[in-house]
């Protein structure tokens, strides 16, 4: 009797899109966050050093401690096939969280705040007071991500990824009601709103997050079969550290983005339409960011390399297309004075920068898809190198606009950002080599 062989499974972009939907959906609403909350402390008093303070210092810095943690869900998507893997990641998240709290506790209560804020970043000397009071009101931001981000990679590894959208949506609730009470009281410092309501966000985004995984049977992975070569502290610092530099790596251009617009033409002014600016390019560039683990899940099915390849060339071209659209028309003038309250000044400020930025998402999907084949092929030093590039091309955009105040610092920021990530595109694809081809 002739047995016939079972076809091997084929990705189609059907499949593709349904993973991808609901994690872009979740960081689409992640991207809405900021917008929403520029859009309070724009209405509330001050706005200008408000804005400046949140955008130029508090943010940038939460970021850039955070950093470290940001590929937890990567790498939860990725080593969580067995019982050993799950709970060494875990403790491995449990202790890099705490490590990164405590310093943040120490930059918001030494001297260092102001070393930071006022020297490094050049930020002017009105905003150093009140971006102290929203940095310290971050507190809890690392620690919730990095516990958040571990368990929406086991619901991603077990097929629950739907459940990620819903924890974003619950994050945004959270963050609307601690914006309402600020808008509604309108004595609360406007920096102090935005950090409250940010911290606020993610706290309610962990806490559904791990009452998912209390609902979900890891039978499939607490029964796993041991792998081949286990998962040693060795071998996952080997794995971990280029994921965690390259996050860190990136995010850096954040401060040093700020360092620069203080010190171009119109400071002030970009520091105040940043967050805005910055936000509207992120959204968009968010759903890219979200491709990274759909890559992880399908790359290793025949022929899905090439399947995720043009999906992501496919997606970023129509994401970066909405964003010249807003450019281009009056959706502009409705992001910028009608939604989120700015004055003419940085309405037609923010406008003008938003043409350096069309790019961004295009190159967001691009980075997802040679990261995902990297990942997966535990190749990932070629990961940090990129981002290494990006930094470097950022840096040099930045000075170049500095020496030649051709621009104002939002619009330099935004050139500076783009040319980086299409170097870091560049250096991505050269890395991956055969992978693409896959």
């Amino acid at each position: 009797m002739t047995t016939i062989a079972a076809s091997p499974p084929v990705l189609r972009p059907a499949d593709v899109l349904q993973t991808w939907w609901p994690l872009a959906a979740s960081w689409l609403l992640m991207g809405a966050e900021i917008p929403m909350v520029a859009a309070v402390v724009s209405r509330l008093g001050q706005p200008d050093i408000h804005l400046a303070a949140f955008g130029g210092v508090v943010f940038p810095l939460a970021l850039v401690i955070e950093a470290p943690i940001i590929m937890m869900l990567a790498a939860s998507t990725a080593l969580c096939r067995d019982e050993a893997s799950y709970r060494r990641l875990k403790r491995f998240m449990i202790t890099l969280s705490a490590t990164l709290t405590v310093l943040h506790l120490l930059l918001v209560t030494t001297d260092a705040f102001e070393w930071v804020a006022g020297v490094v970043i050049g930020a002017p000397a009105e905003i150093v007071a009140p971006a102290r009071l929203g940095f310290a009101l971050m507190l809890p931001w690392t620690w919730a991500i990095a516990d958040r981000r571990f368990h929406q990679g086991l619901l991603i590894r077990l097929g629950h990824q739907r459940q990620i959208g819903v924890g974003t949506a619950a994050r945004l609730v959270g963050t609307l009601a601690v914006l309402g009470v600020g808008l509604t009281l309108d004595t609360i410092p406007g920096v102090a709103v935005a950090a409250a309501a940010m911290s606020t966000g993610v706290l309610v985004e962990a806490a559904y997050a791990r009452g998912c995984i209390a609902m979900v049977r890891l039978d499939p992975i607490l029964t796993a079969a041991p792998p081949a070569v286990p998962l040693t502290s060795a071998r996952l610092w080997h794995f971990y550290v280029p994921l965690a530099l390259t996050p860190l790596i990136a995010l850096i251009a954040q401060p040093i983005g700020s360092a620069g617009i203080s010190r171009m033409p119109l400071a002030l002014t970009s520091l105040a339409v940043w967050p805005v600016l910055n936000g509207l390019a992120f959204m968009l560039r968010s759903i890219g960011v979200a491709y990274n683990e759909v890559v992880v899940r399908h790359c290793e099915v025949p022929g899905g390399s090439a399947v995720l390849g043009r999906t992501a060339w496919c997606c970023g071209a129509a994401a970066s297309l909405v964003l010249a659209l807003f450019a281009a028309t009056p959706l502009a003038e409705w992001w910028f004075a009608g939604l989120s309250g700015l004055d003419a000044e940085l309405t037609t400020l923010g406008r003008r920068a938003l043409w350096f930025g069309v790019p961004l998402p295009l190159l967001s999907f691009l980075h997802s898809y040679y990261q995902g084949l990297l990942v997966t092929a535990h190749r990932t030093r070629g990961i940090t190198e990129a981002v290494a590039v990006f930094l470097i091309v950022t840096a040099i955009g930045l000075w170049i606009g500095v020496a030649t105040e051709a621009l104002p610092g939002a619009a330099a920021a935004l050139a500076a950002m783009s040319a980086g990530s299409a170097a870091q595109a560049g250096w991505l694809r050269w890395r991956c080599g055969a992978l693409v081809r896959g």
